[in-house]
């Protein structure tokens, strides 16, 4: 979601630096890196580890999604995103959505986009669902993702969209193809994994991939 659908990333960007700066630390590009991708609670604990803040990684995490209440609400769409949900929805393709934001993080986010959002057959919140034992680069999210379509689908049929190298890594464990759109300042080297690279989803071939073709 963040990233690929939402245009989160700068806004979390901004999050993250507040609260270090906060602490009297500086949000490194190296640490961004680290945490890309990962849950809520990973990315408080790599922090917090790493900066030894004067707080636990709970905390942190109480205190980044109380700002995201209010910053991360009516972040705009990403190009290419409501095309493609809507394009599935129509044709019938069996969709869900994998993201390693918590239940609270994405009522917030997707609270402008209600309907479309509807459109997934269901979601699996990293951060807050039981079943994902670990996070990206871990596969579990995406195999927990696929385990409740009610087709329960093999991996190799299944066909994961990310943006960041971590949930790359774990589409790719889980035994998937994996479409990468990449932000634009990533270094080339982190995206050699993916079975494609795009620059957005809206240059998204469906027919590539065995998908009905958009009209």
């Amino acid at each position: 979601m963040d990233g690929l659908l939402l245009d989160t990333e700068q806004v979390y960007k901004k999050m993250i630096t507040q609260l270090c700066a906060k602490y009297g630390h500086e949000y490194t590009e190296e640490l961004m890196m680290k945490v890309l991708g990962g849950t809520e609670q990973r990315l408080s604990e790599i922090l917090c580890k790493d900066l030894n803040l004067p707080v636990t990684p709970t905390e942190f995490r109480d205190e980044l999604l109380e700002m995201g209440d209010k910053m991360l609400a009516g972040t705009p769409l990403l190009d290419g995103a409501e095309r493609l949900i809507c394009h599935l929805h129509k044709t019938k393709v069996p969709f869900a959505l994998a993201t390693s934001s918590s239940e609270r993080s994405v009522k917030t986010k997707i609270a402008s986009y209600r309907e479309l959002f509807s459109y997934f057959n269901h979601m699996v919140m990293g951060s807050t669902d039981k079943e994902v034992k670990f996070g990206k680069p871990h596969p579990d999210i995406f195999l927990v993702a696929a385990s409740r379509f009610p087709d329960k689908p093999k991996p190799e049929k299944c066909l994961v969209f990310e943006d960041s190298p971590h949930g790359v890594t774990a589409g790719v464990k889980a035994g998937m193809q994996v479409v990468m759109v990449p932000d634009p300042h990533l270094d080339k080297r982190l995206t050699t994994h993916a079975t494609i690279v795009l620059p957005t989803l809206a240059k998204f071939q469906p027919e590539m991939f065995g998908l009905p073709p958009f009209q």
